[in-house]
């Protein structure tokens, strides 16, 4: 069972935000200009979680493991970073239940940040276009710090801003990096069974709870609060 936390940090792609659609949009479009085959929506979906560059990696030779030849890369990044920057949130949408969720963690006093492995560039105008960037008291992107999730340093780095011991605090994510990431810092973690977790049910990383929709939310804490008590 859950602890009641004092601190509640959220990731952004596939827990907040359904963004692939504008990940997928520009990696096709990237790989036309490239004059290479699209990859399509589907397998984005799959290759998303770890980044920009990673998912450019991953386009490139259409596959999840592996590295593309250096100078098609670096043909390729600048490409897709222009894409992106013009693409961030035209085709993307907060999954039901995120306002909702985000409502009530900030009428029940929870704090709350945001960790993302997205850079800032794209962090912050996705956040606010959806209205979802003045729920966070601080936002850390992939390029934030020297260290991004899977490694534990930018939960550990929130725990801090906040003065709050990791064992009172709680990563809400979708993937094995976030489950990794909270494991290592010493939080307790809730997955979405929705997100981005390269194809595989979050369930198999073993999170404390795996919830359908950040709508449950007020629930599970209740019921988190009831066992402290």
């Amino acid at each position: 069972m859950l602890k009641k936390p004092e601190m509640i940090l959220i990731d952004v792609d596939g827990t907040l935000v359904d963004s692939v659609p504008d990940l997928a949009y520009c990696a096709n479009e990237m790989m036309k200009r490239l004059g290479m085959p699209e990859p399509g929506e589907p397998k984005v979906r799959e290759w998303v979680g770890n980044g920009v560059e990673r998912l450019v990696r991953r386009t490139l030779i259409g596959q999840l493991d592996g590295e593309p030849d250096d100078a098609l890369f670096d043909k390729a990044y600048p490409v897709y970073l222009e894409l992106y920057a013009e693409n961030t949130s035209k085709r993307s949408k907060p999954y039901p239940g995120v306002k909702e969720g985000l409502e009530y963690l900030k009428q029940a006093g929870y704090r709350l940040g945001c960790v993302t492995n997205k850079a800032e560039q794209f962090t912050v105008p996705l956040l606010k276009a959806f209205g979802l960037y003045d729920y966070f008291e601080i936002v850390v992107s992939g390029d934030t710090l020297p260290k991004k999730k899977p490694d534990p340093q930018p939960l550990l780095h929130v725990a801090e801003f906040f003065g709050v011991e990791p064992s009172q605090a709680l990563m809400i994510g979708d993937s094995v990096s976030d489950v990794t990431a909270a494991r290592a810092a010493g939080f307790q973690i809730v997955c979405m069974s929705y997100g981005y977790n390269h194809g595989v049910d979050i369930r198999e990383a073993n999170p404390d709870a795996v919830i359908d929709s950040m709508a449950e939310l007020p629930d599970l804490l209740k019921q988190a609060a009831r066992g402290a008590a």
